[in-house]
């Protein structure tokens, strides 16, 4: 969608500072703003600000490619394209179970070693899990930049000594560094997300800004270690993964970079997944958000083995974060694991702690959740905070949840040392949000889609758990307003049961199945047809009245669906099945309009990240 909204209207989303950064000398007289604006009380406001979008005038672009969108990126992209990528392919049986089944982490420590080891150069907080690892690790990066990491040693140091300065101006650039690096440290964050939204670019942020890495950062470090990833895919006889050859850039340009923390979001599981090389002298504190029936196969089968997977990412002596809440004997294997490992535990779910949601507003149009937030620990640490009316872009409670999830791996940080203010806290999670999660396209999105006066909603929801969090969502921010649904999603997923959520949650007035590519192949893209068969299953299970283009009495209405009006058809959800995206959009608009009347309908778009990101 992202793609079809930007090629129509030649506009891409970039993101914008309030400040102006210093790059030459005719910017010198801005550096008493940036140092002055980055200590002061100025800080909330301006991380709050900056994590939104303008819209800039760029040429067309074909998002999910970066050889068209990027030309400086093709050599890397081909590159990656010539190794074996389990996001197009799937993921073997057991891969990310701790077993002979597994995947290898040895090779990707010996992958490092060729390296240099670069994950031994900076702290991280790794976070793994079923739902939310994302939207964590978005928040918690943005708690870190908010209160300063990542500012002053990348943005301004490195700008002069890249700058015709002269040597007094750099003498003099050094020491207001080294004068407030006691406050000011590097944050590296790591978005290991799957899919990307956009460009890959996405998977890597460095700075107190957020900022992506740049196509040129990218490509020079390709084009530096090519020779090791060379002699790495050889020695191991072409076994290396997509994602073990960019999670080990990731960590090279990090200690390239000097961070001193990053926040790394693991891929599969946890024990076997490529990020998991960090040892416990590296590891700041690990997280695990949530345990769900997602790639049941690959993780062993069943809710315990998937927690046995992920609770791999827990180090000897580092505090462990949990999101939850877990079902008790989930909680207790983690937990377990935790005790074996003599780690602390922090648990968002504990009894002491409250987060409420207060009512849903609107900013500019857009919708904003306010909640109060307590966290009160006993138990392992003593960790106490109160903060009132958080203004949360990212909606729903699941969200409220992982926005508590990562206050609590900051107290844990601040509890280690590191300088956390609960300004800082608060303007992070306000300041958070994501593509592809709850979000509402703009009015010239969606006319650039054709879809004048529609609300449309984005989100990447694509397990049960999260079909029914999002119903949740949408009921809560938009009422019992008419509402349709268009869905992709890919072969390994649970069809059935994400259908029976959105059939159980409440009327819908229709359901257009589609297709998507999935990580840029078809291999695991389920057809529009058994989609729509899926949904008839779950719909005659909970005995749902429905109409679908399988009825003989319907067919000669829905063979000229884009054209016929709604009503001839009879009462009950529609369910049709069409393989092009465009197409369902345009057919679900107009039945939306025909069946809601007067009333303001919304069309959701779910499924996937990888519909979203078409």
């Amino acid at each position: 969608l992202f793609y079809r909204i930007k090629n129509a209207t030649r506009f891409e989303t970039v993101h914008f500072s309030t400040l102006t950064f210093v790059r030459n000398k005719q910017n010198l007289k801005n550096m008493n703003i940036l140092t002055r604006q980055s200590i002061l009380p100025h800080r909330p406001t301006l991380i709050s600000s900056i994590s939104f979008g303008v819209l800039r005038k760029l040429g067309p672009r074909r998002w999910f490619s970066a050889h068209s969108e990027e030309p400086e990126l093709k050599e890397l992209m081909e590159y990656m394209d010539s190794l074996k990528n389990h996001e197009k392919v799937g993921v073997p049986k057991g891969a990310g179970t701790d077993s002979d089944d597994g995947f290898d982490l040895g090779r990707m420590r010996r992958l490092m070693e060729r390296l240099g080891n670069p994950q031994s150069q900076f702290k991280a907080v790794h976070i793994a899990g079923t739902k939310g690892k994302g939207s964590t690790a978005a928040f918690l990066s943005n708690i870190l930049r908010a209160e300063g990491y990542g500012f002053v040693l990348m943005l301004i140091f490195s700008s002069f000594l890249s700058d015709n300065v002269s040597k007094d101006l750099c003498n003099l650039q050094l020491l207001l560094v080294l004068t407030f690096s006691y406050i000011f440290l590097t944050v590296g964050f790591i978005f290991l997300s799957s899919p990307h939204i956009q460009t890959i670019r996405e998977r890597i942020s460095l700075g107190r800004f957020g900022e992506l890495v740049s196509a040129k950062t990218l490509n020079c470090l390709f084009l530096q270690i090519k020779k090791i990833l060379d002699q790495a895919i050889e020695h191991e006889n072409g076994r290396i993964s997509h994602f073990e050859i960019f999670t080990a850039m990731a960590f090279t340009l990090f200690a390239r970079e000097n961070v001193d923390i990053a926040v790394i979001e693991a891929g599969l599981g946890g024990a076997r997944d490529a990020t998991n090389i960090i040892s416990s002298s590296g590891l700041a504190a690990s997280v695990i958000t949530s345990i769900g029936e997602e790639h049941l196969a690959a993780l062993g089968g069943s809710l315990e083995s998937i927690a046995m997977a992920k609770s791999g990412i827990i180090k000897h002596g580092c505090p462990l974060v949990l999101g939850g809440p877990f079902l008790p004997h989930i909680e207790c294997i983690l937990r377990d694991k935790a005790l074996l490992m003599s780690s602390p535990v922090v648990s968002a779910s504990d009894a002491g702690n409250q987060s409420t949601i207060k009512g849903i507003s609107r900013i500019n149009g857009r919708p904003y959740q306010s909640c109060d937030l307590v966290i009160q620990i006993e138990r392992d640490f003593k960790l106490f905070l109160e903060l009132l009316d958080v203004k949360l872009c990212m909606l729903g409670s699941h969200q409220l949840q992982n926005a508590a999830t990562a206050t609590c791996a900051a107290l844990c940080l601040c509890n280690l040392g590191w300088r956390i203010s609960d300004g800082s806290i608060r303007a992070g999670l306000e300041g958070t949000f994501l593509l592809g999660r709850s979000q509402i396209l703009t009015s010239k999105e969606t006319e650039a889609l054709g879809l004048h006066g529609t609300m449309v909603l984005l989100d990447g929801a694509h397990t049960k758990e999260s079909a029914n969090a999002l119903v949740k969502t949408i009921k809560m921010t938009f009422g019992v307003a008419p509402l349709a649904l268009v869905v992709a999603m890919a072969s390994d997923k649970d069809h059935v049961g994400f259908a029976r959520e959105f059939l159980s949650g409440g009327e819908l007035v229709a359901v257009l199945l589609t297709e998507a590519d999935i990580a840029g192949g078809k291999s695991r893209t389920t057809s529009a047809s058994l989609l729509r068969d899926c949904w008839i299953q779950a719909s005659k299970e909970l005995g749902n009245d429905i109409v679908h283009d399988g009825m003989i009495k319907s067919r000669e209405v829905f063979n000229n669906l884009l054209v016929c009006s709604a009503r001839k058809l009879e009462n009950g959800t529609i369910l049709a099945a069409e393989s092009s995206l465009m197409a369902s959009l345009k057919a679900t608009n107009q039945i939306l309009r025909e069946r809601a009347g007067n009333q303001s309908g919304i069309i959701v778009v779910t499924g996937s990240l990888h519909i979203v990101s078409m």
